[in-house]
């Protein structure tokens, strides 16, 4: 192998004075010209890392946030040689999700099976008039929905990266100096709480190379970074123990109730945990009157939570879009945080596990596994990877809320749509693999006519309604 000195060139990052080189990868500089009787050889031209080594330690990054973003984020920078920090106030978060995850993160992710509390492979949706669709018919043997506990999944990704060498500290983040310069360190300042002092915690701070906010939809790292702000919902949820010969019949089964009465713009749900069941609903438009369409979810389901008694009640903020901006500098967003939750359906916990491991693997290696110093251009590459990867799934969805929730004749030829066998297959093969699912163009087709059809009949149903309440 031979190398050259060459200068500063268009598209590739200043050299720096460390190793200003290429590396060219074949035979020697004088046989790089081929004679017009030799074969033309095929050269390999690899950049030289430019960005300054790590000296006397590795690269020190701070992830601000435990939950499945902060936990997956963190246990991949620890396993890639980078020196982790993960900063998270409630070690026993239990945030108001209803907890359903996608059968490719068990894969993906390598989660146990014993801290997923049931394996739902039926589910009903049921129309603003109570006319129930039953959904899972397509699903094969070994396929279903996940149902987990927020606090077991979280507590089990941060031992997880406790384990492969993160650092795991139980702190409120309050707020960074940021540097002038690209080799300078971050400032965190947070306060520790140990046991051992008061409920203040103790005032401590942190020099790290990088930052990942995973710190949830209030973030304090996206203020630091002036991300901008976005719409978010309030999501409520209640959870309820019921009798045992109640629960039997949620064995694996999860419910979703669309209507103006559960919610304007979401849904409500019903699903089953290990010994109770999640009741929640959401809004966005309409956050005054939360408790009032959590009431209505509860009703709708009645007969079959009758008797149950109320253990606990959540309640969260989650965003409806990605933020204006998703990084800055060497600090990046990533789960909630950056926005990452889908429309229509509201999922956030896959896609936030999922940038969270995207960005550190990004960190990873741009840093040469943590012997260098990283900088926007390294974290921009897991915001590009992001979007090429996820975009379809998001806009795909966020088609469907705008034409099926905006109204209860759009959600009863919603409901009814659901109950074709081509719509459920498409729609479980999106969500289990994370895909939007290829379809077949004649049954794309049936499927457009159906849909127009459903929506006819849906209207004509609200102005005979209207006639008989005038």
């Amino acid at each position: 192998m031979a190398s050259i000195a060459l200068k500063s060139f268009v598209g590739l990052r200043q050299t720096s004075p460390e190793n200003p080189h290429f590396a060219i990868q074949g035979k020697p500089i004088i046989n790089i010209q081929p004679h017009h009787h030799q074969r033309r050889q095929r050269l390999h031209i690899v950049a030289g890392k430019f960005s300054p080594k790590v000296t006397g330690r590795n690269l020190r990054v701070a992830v601000i946030g435990g939950g499945p973003a902060g936990g997956a984020a963190a246990e991949t920078l620890a396993k890639g040689g980078i020196e982790t920090f993960l900063i998270e106030r409630k070690l026993d978060n239990c945030k108001p999700c209803g907890g359903a995850i996608p059968l490719c993160m068990v894969g993906e992710f390598d989660l146990p099976l014993d801290i997923i509390d049931r394996r739902v492979t039926k589910m009903k949706m049921i129309s603003p008039s109570n006319v129930a669709v039953d959904i899972g018919q397509t699903l094969k043997p070994h396929e279903y929905i996940g149902m987990v506990r927020r606090e077991v999944l979280d507590s089990y990704l941060r031992d997880r990266a406790k384990e492969n060498g993160a650092t795991v500290i139980n702190g409120l983040f309050l707020k960074m100096d940021s540097p002038k310069d690209g080799t300078t360190p971050y400032v965190l300042h947070y306060n520790e709480y140990d046991g051992k002092v008061g409920g203040t915690g103790e005032k401590r701070t942190l020099e790290v190379d990088a930052v990942i906010g995973a710190d949830g939809a209030n973030s304090r790292v996206a203020k630091s970074i002036d991300a901008g702000d976005y719409d978010y919902a309030i999501a409520f949820q209640e959870r309820i123990r019921i009798p045992d010969d109640k629960m039997v019949y949620y064995e694996n089964l999860a419910e979703m109730y669309v209507g103006d009465d559960v919610s304007p713009d979401f849904y409500g749900w019903v699903f089953p945990k290990c010994d109770h069941v999640a009741v929640g609903t959401g809004t966005v438009t309409h956050k005054g009157d939360i408790k009032k369409f959590q009431l209505a979810t509860r009703n709708r389901a009645k007969d079959k939570i009758l008797g149950g008694k109320i253990i606990r009640v959540e309640a969260h903020p989650i965003p409806e879009h990605p933020r204006p901006r998703r990084l800055m500098g060497r600090v990046a967003l990533v789960g909630d945080a950056a926005g990452y939750v889908t429309k229509c359906s509201g999922e956030g916990i896959y896609f936030a596990a999922k940038s969270g491991r995207m960005c550190a693997e990004a960190i990873v290696e741009g840093s040469e596994n943590g012997k260098r110093l990283i900088d926007e251009g390294d974290l921009r590459k897991y915001l590009e990877k992001w979007d090429k990867t996820y975009w379809p799934t998001y806009k795909v969805l966020d088609v469907l809320q705008k034409v099926f929730y905006r109204s209860n004749p759009a959600r009863e030829a919603f409901v009814e749509m659901c109950g074709d066998e081509y719509v459920q297959k498409m729609t479980f093969d999106s969500y289990l693999y994370k895909r939007v699912a290829p379809g077949n163009p004649w049954e794309d087709l049936k499927l457009a006519v159906n849909t127009i059809g459903s929506l006819v009949r849906a209207n004509a149903l609200r102005r005979e309604m209207e006639k008989i309440s005038v």
